[in-house]
């Protein structure tokens, strides 16, 4: 396979030195908030957000008059990209069944799609208030059925932000607080002397609000390990390279070290994207953020043919991937590894990041080997049950169960199996003996 490496990022060492450090960070912040609850969560709110209140749960008299503040066309462009995240989210929950059926007569098996019964909802605001985020998190865990709902948010520029608190109250959210980074993700998941500890803990964040998620799986459910944005861009010679160098540095301007990588089979087009980058950079207002982000993790990388393309992205595993070749669909038919795809020159990640209605919160760090991104089905857990209704299927599973559990060695087992024989079947096995086996088959 021959790929050439236009430009590269920064060198993998360097981005493990960064990730130890931000693990010892939030190590030491979670274990202030289990010891000292919401006094912990106070101080680490006043030296990070610099907000200071006494309770950072907003009343619903506060939400009604920040809501009011919220430019009419600004609210129904909210509800509209809502509306579009719901009907998504529902068509996804309509084809999430609960099953029943009789294998074999007497036996009935099923499962049931249960919500879970508390999520904690994180919506990134400090450097830009992420208004799309309440919809992905707070408005698919309404359509899920979740019967508590609570949400974080940071304040921006020292107070709430309108919009987002809109977009968290319209979406469906119970609980509604200012609170940003560690302290709000540590408060949800462990809970404080005012904050009920919640069962799932979703939505993207920065590099600390991922590793807190990381420390805390186990102890609470989260969507998936998400940390700072990554986009791809595969294009060939039927774009130019505006729309290349446009469709990268609207993903890098997220913050300082997010990734974005152009995979393309034509040279031409890789050196005219470097030069239009260059050119975007120096008009962009986000360019002191986009910037670091190219110089630090960007890269332009030049394979012979389609199937070397296919081959990179799928190790590249990359969270968002814009793809605007002569085959969009043969991508889509191939791909296995990814966060999700937007296909074609009409379509672009803004449109999954706001609006279109599929959910933004998407794996990072090549989680798209495994997982996908949030959805519905999220929210709810698959739950089985058996049930069996006659004296035959009783002792027929019961012997069969009983021998399995011998062959295992496990006596106990066998013997929950063999009560049942005895008492449905009307056969003695005796105590610690596995169930008889059936006559042989005549030769």
């Amino acid at each position: 396979m021959t790929v050439t490496y236009l430009k590269s990022g920064k060198p993998a060492a360097d981005r493990a030195e960064d990730d130890a450090r931000t693990a010892q960070v939030v190590a030491t912040t979670l274990k202030e908030i289990e010891a000292r609850g919401d006094a912990a969560v106070h101080e680490l709110s006043v030296k990070f957000d610099k907000y200071d209140r006494e309770s950072y749960r907003l009343s619903e008299d506060e939400i009604s008059g920040i809501i009011a503040r919220v430019d009419p066309l600004d609210l129904a462009d909210i509800k509209y990209a809502q509306a579009n995240v719901r009907a998504f989210a529902q068509a996804q929950r309509d084809s999430m069944l609960d099953i029943e059926t009789e294998p074999m007569p007497g036996v009935i098996l099923g499962h049931k799609n249960i919500p879970v019964q508390s999520v904690g909802c994180y919506v990134p605001g400090g450097k830009f208030p992420m208004v799309a985020s309440a919809h992905m998190s707070v408005a698919t865990a309404a359509v899920a059925g979740v019967p508590r709902i609570i949400a974080c948010t940071p304040p921006f520029n020292g107070e709430p932000n309108p919009a987002v608190i809109a977009a968290m109250h319209l979406g469906g959210a119970h609980e509604i607080y200012v609170l940003g980074g560690i302290q709000a993700v540590g408060a949800m998941a462990i809970g404080t002397e005012t904050i009920d500890p919640v069962h799932l803990l979703v939505g993207p964040g920065n590099a600390f609000v991922a590793e807190a998620k990381r420390q805390l799986f186990g102890r609470v459910g989260i969507d998936l390990f998400a940390g700072p944005t990554e986009t791809m861009v595969i294009a060939d010679d039927t774009v130019d390279a505006e729309l290349c160098a446009t469709d990268l540095l609207g993903q890098a301007e997220h913050g300082y070290n997010s990734p974005c990588v152009l995979l393309t089979n034509s040279r031409k087009l890789a050196e005219e994207t470097l030069t239009e980058i260059d050119r975007l950079l120096a008009i962009l207002p986000t360019a002191g953020t986009a910037r670091v982000s190219w110089e630090d993790y960007g890269e332009v990388i030049l394979c012979d043919t389609y199937d070397e393309m296919l081959q990179v992205a799928d190790d590249i595993a990359s969270e968002h991937v814009q793809v605007m070749t002569d085959r969009d669909d043969w991508f889509l038919e191939n791909m296995t590894c990814y966060g999700a795809l937007f296909l074609g020159a009409r379509t672009n990640v803004a449109n999954g990041d706001k609006v279109i209605g599929t959910n933004h919160t998407l794996p990072t760090n090549k989680a798209g080997r495994y997982t996908g991104g949030l959805w519905v089905g999220k929210y709810l857990k698959t739950h089985s049950y058996q049930k069996i209704t006659t004296d035959q299927a009783a002792a027929e599973i019961g012997a069969y169960g009983s021998r399995l559990c011998m062959l295992e060695g496990f006596i106990g087992h066998a013997e929950q199996c063999n009560v049942r024989v005895r008492r449905y079947g009307g056969v003695n096995v005796p105590y610690g003996e596995g169930a008889p086996r059936p006559a042989k088959a005549a030769e």
